[in-house]
């Protein structure tokens, strides 16, 4: 590792150059961790550093800030829409616009992530860029239900994703032993962006109006967008256009389908607490107003979640953190949650969870990456996101019909999120000790 680091030192960007089998074996001697010669291409090396590759965390991060962060903030619009423009219609069918926009951006990640495999993150975020701004433009003029599901629902959905997966996927090929403080730090950009932009629509709403609020964000998204486009680089010295589409050989890797498994249970649990504590604050006697800044603690949770275990996993093991802050999720569910029942201890209990639930979201990607070929990273992480955009988009329904069930407890949606966490972090426990007999990186 140390002979890699001096090719690159200062930020070189001098092309890759080709290293044999026999040349990262010998490597492999004196970096115990490395990971087995079937994870890596023969051709790559990383970095772990120099200009090239911070400029593509900082490009990653702008870009989560613009995309991610906005989808986290869909609440804020939920409330004015409620209030003006679709006034007369029921917060359930509201809702819908959110819900689409997610799952629309989830389900894009197969076909994102093969792209990005084929032609690198620069062509393909250009046009999720564009796609993105025109789909906020449009959201500033739309009137009608129908034109926030096609404007706001599908296209800034669509560019979410096609901003989204590119970018953190390129961090990956630039980091190996440092990949997930890399990671950590690009996506804590969705916390902070999470925290950011619902604050400017409360502050600019009442002074400038919707269209125009709307309108600023589009053209800061496409300011940062820009710089995102221009700092993202591959680390690959060529695309894998000549792979298939679909390499059904994932499906028989038994260590990513216990990853997805897991992963399909977790975020079946895993947004509901996001989708339903200001519900629940309010329902406890406190204003909407703190309920707002009661999602903006969990939020900042997330932030610290997005940094501190990332940082923590790159000598302990991506998997080592993963499992414990995941099954810590489900936990803080089932045992904190249902005896919050004054304001200190919904805020306690929502910045706990936004740690653990961010820090989810921060190392799943590394965790997907270590038992993947590093050319085939983009395909892996976008048919994980494919697949769990489904128990994503029913969570939440699912936790509503459970609430109105059970008249108004939220006990029973509290069980159902907090099992299925608890469930998926044991399937990621077996897919950690399926990695032991695979590799002497720590996992």
């Amino acid at each position: 590792m140390a002979d890699i680091e001096k090719c690159t030192l200062g930020g070189s960007q001098e092309p890759l150059r080709k290293e044999s089998l026999a040349t990262l074996s010998a490597t492999a001697v004196d970096e115990p961790r490395s990971p087995p010669p079937s994870m890596l291409s023969t051709e790559t090396i990383f970095p772990d550093g120099g200009a090239r590759a911070w400029l593509t965390v900082l490009g990653a991060f702008l870009a989560l800030f613009c995309t991610f962060g906005q989808l986290n903030s869909f609440g804020t619009f939920q409330t004015w829409y409620a209030e003006h423009q679709l006034h007369h219609l029921p917060p359930s069918t509201i809702a819908w616009i959110g819900s689409l926009q997610l799952w629309v951006f989830f389900f894009s990640g197969a076909f994102v992530g093969r792209l990005f495999d084929a032609y690198g993150p620069r062509p393909i975020m250009v046009v999720g860029s564009l796609v993105l701004v025109l789909g906020t433009m449009l959201t500033s003029i739309s009137t009608q239900y129908y034109q926030y599901i096609l404007a706001q629902g599908i296209l800034v959905g669509v560019g979410i994703g096609t901003v989204f997966y590119p970018s953190l996927a390129a961090i990956s090929t630039h980091f190996r032993q440092y990949r997930g403080t890399a990671l950590g730090i690009a996506i804590a950009g969705s916390g902070v962006g999470g925290v950011t932009w619902p604050i400017m629509y409360q502050q600019l709403f009442g002074r400038l109006g919707f269209a125009w609020t709307v309108r600023i964000t589009a053209f800061v998204t496409l300011v940062l967008c820009l710089f995102a486009i221009l700092a993202v680089s591959s680390n690959l010295s060529s695309p894998a256009q000549s792979a298939p589409w679909l390499d059904t050989k994932m499906f028989r890797d038994v260590s990513f389908m216990l990853v997805v498994v897991g992963s399909i249970l977790i975020c079946l649990g895993l947004f509901i607490p996001f989708f339903y504590i200001v519900d629940y604050t309010t329902a406890h006697g406190i204003s909407p107003q703190m309920g707002f800044y009661v999602l903006s603690v969990m939020n900042a949770g997330g932030i610290l979640g997005r940094l501190l275990p990332p940082f923590m996993s790159d000598s302990l093991g991506k998997f080592n953190i993963l499992v414990p802050c995941a099954f810590l999720s489900g936990l803080s569910i089932l045992v904190f949650w249902p005896f919050t029942t004054n304001l200190v201890t919904i805020m306690l209990f929502a910045a706990v969870y936004g740690f653990f639930s961010g820090a989810f979201n921060a190392l799943i990607i590394p965790c997907i990456v270590q038992i993947s070929d590093i050319r085939e990273i983009g395909t892996r992480v976008g048919i994980l996101y494919s697949i769990i955009s489904f128990p994503a988009l029913c969570g939440g329904p699912a936790a509503g019909a459970i609430l109105k069930a059970d008249h108004g407890s939220y006990l029973g949606m509290m069980l159902l999120a907090g099992i299925a966490v608890v469930a998926g972090s044991l399937f990621l426990l077996w897919a950690r000790f399926t990695l032991s007999s695979r590799s002497s990186e720590r996992v």
